[in-house]
């Protein structure tokens, strides 16, 4: 780090208005800018990629006004007084993942998440990939977990009974002068970064394999290892387990305060009570510089990224069976500035994401530029992608830092902290063997006060809902004669039962909204969104907490689907 290079470039292009200094081990930018893309301009510019000397964000921005957290209804005071081992902060897939290898452990393990489900944010509203982590490079947080979490797929969603595919991957070019510039970068990914199963293959091949990818793409990178998983569906899956082995999930739970001590922390505040935990574990994505700042140990900042996504009707899943992108001449430089097209583990495909810098911590709306930049890039890539086969979009709010790695680290001024924060793609992928780590952290963290035993009733198999949609007709008549519930088709497009819909019901973490019974087994995931069947998961919903109609929500308590009889 050259600060004295850093301010030139400041002062080049803003004069006095932003300054960097160094103190603590990071980087701080101060001054005073009037739009937040200035501000990630000047933070960006004073940060060095993959470096653990981070920067920090003290700009004061006219465009930023305050921005409060959106907070749960529920006060109560239900976590009043807990003393648990370890306190996790945030339901994501990486809070999840972490509670489920810590409780290998006989811990106390609380995990707490402020929205009404797990996965509500970034967690369940990416696409889903599993990367080869072909356009990482050595040195960073990324590409040394990259490998170990892809590898670590197959049996974890064997475990978690979660359905995923390896679909593999194709970067695609149109520019046959590009090849050989090409042919050296796969072979540098092999073989020094060990990208293994990274080959060139040519247009001929390509076009074996996907017919309906752009006629121009002379060759293409692939890695056949690249895979699709229900993000949304894996991070339950997880969570349910972590609770089948002892953790707890405390759902509408929010963070807003924090008591440290000599470098510690002695106690959580939230909504649901004040927590003495031993240990907090911090995993609350974009909000993770604000926990850093509450536990007295910030030395990082979250600058929010806005990422794009559209989902095609499953008639057009027939198109395309794996995972397809086309690139330009900044291959591997840049952010995710469209994204690709991928194949889904439930056989729809899935357009982008785009990567639009806010300031906006939970502003998930859906903009009309957004889906028409990732479509106007993906019509490259296939020409027969139609916006006409889009039956649902959704935006989700990436937590990248400006050095766009990890931070998977024990607290730097306080002692019972463990970061878990800068994740980003490929987080998804690298959840478990992230997971791995930061459990080995805890443990050892732990165990300087006291001994920490196995938990020798640890089971990682977890069992979901049964699928009729995957099942021989003999299958399913067996289980229909076991249960006649399993006969009443409740979501016609994705051919859901009342009876899958109960035992969601049933599940170890019971979220009885419409949302959140949509997230576990689908229904409303079709066609027609929903328009058929929500009225019907509804009443079911209703009838099995005994409540009328009017109080199930759709997904939240602010949620209202309807507020009493007409008629």
């Amino acid at each position: 780090m050259n600060l004295k290079k850093v301010n030139r470039k400041l002062e080049k292009r803003f004069g006095s208005a932003a300054h960097a200094s160094f103190h603590d081990g990071m980087i701080t930018v101060t001054g005073h800018l009037p739009k937040w893309s200035d501000v990630v301009e000047a933070c960006s510019s004073a940060a060095t990629k993959y470096s653990k000397v981070h920067v920090v964000n003290d700009i004061v921005c006219d465009e930023v006004k305050e921005q409060p957290m959106r907070m749960p209804k529920i006060t109560d005071k239900s976590l009043d007084g807990e003393t648990p081992d370890v306190l996790i902060i945030g339901g994501g897939i990486s809070g999840v993942s972490i509670a489920r290898e810590l409780s290998k452990w006989k811990l106390d393990i609380l995990l707490v998440e402020k929205e009404a489900d797990l996965a509500l944010q970034a967690s369940g509203r990416n696409d889903g990939e599993v990367h080869p982590g072909v356009d990482l490079s050595k040195g960073s947080m990324k590409h040394y977990y990259i490998r170990k979490g892809n590898e670590m797929y197959d049996e974890v969603c064997r475990e978690l009974d979660v359905p995923f595919k390896r679909v593999g991957q194709y970067v695609c070019f149109d520019k046959t002068w590009l090849k050989p510039a090409i042919a050296l970068y796969c072979l540098w990914r092999r073989k020094h970064d060990g990208i293994s199963d990274t080959e060139l293959i040519s247009g001929e091949e390509l076009h074996r394999r996907e017919p309906n990818l752009g006629e121009n793409f002379k060759f293409a990178i692939s890695n056949p290892s690249s895979g699709c998983v229900c993000p949304y569906g894996l991070t339950i899956a997880y969570a349910e387990n972590a609770v089948m082995n002892g953790a707890r999930v405390a759902l509408n739970t929010a963070v807003t305060g924090m008591q440290v001590e000599n470098g510690k922390i002695v106690s959580v505040s939230t909504n649901r009570g004040t927590i003495h935990p031993k240990i907090v574990i911090n995993a609350a994505g974009v909000f993770a510089e604000d926990i850093a700042k509450m536990a007295d140990d910030r030395f990082f900042s979250i600058h929010p990224r806005r990422g794009t996504n559209s989902i095609l009707d499953k008639k057009a899943g027939a198109f395309m069976h794996s995972i397809a992108s086309v690139v330009g001449l900044n291959f591997g430089k840049n952010h995710s500035k469209g994204g690709g097209i991928l194949h889904t583990v439930h056989d729809n495909l899935l357009l982008g994401p785009d990567a639009v810098e806010t300031f906006e911590k939970e502003n998930t709306e859906t903009r009309k530029e957004s889906i028409q930049t990732v479509f106007t890039k993906q019509k490259k890539t296939m020409p027969t992608v139609s916006e006409r086969d889009i039956i649902t979009y959704f935006t989700g709010v990436r937590a990248p830092t400006f050095e766009e790695d990890f931070i998977i680290e024990k607290g730097r001024k306080t002692e019972n902290i463990i970061h878990c924060a800068g994740i980003q793609s490929p987080g998804l992928t690298t959840a478990p063997a992230v997971a791995l780590d930061i459990e080995k952290m805890a443990v050892e963290m732990l165990t300087k006060n006291a001994p920490v035993a196995k938990n020798s009733g640890y089971n990682p198999i977890r069992h979901g809902v049964p699928v009729l949609r995957e099942m021989s007709d003999e299958e399913r008549n067996k289980l229909i004669k076991e249960n006649p519930d399993y006969g009443v088709i409740i979501c016609r497009c994705e051919e859901i039962s009342k009876g899958e819909i109960l035992d969601a019901l049933k599940s170890p973490i019971c979220v009885p909204t419409v949302d959140g019974i949509k997230k576990r087994i689908r229904p409303g995931m079709g066609r027609c969104q929903g328009g058929f069947c929500s009225p019907l998961v509804t009443k079911i919903i209703a009838e099995y907490l005994g409540v009328p109609i009017s109080e199930v929500k759709k997904s939240s308590e602010d949620s209202v689907i309807t507020f009493g009889k007409t008629k």
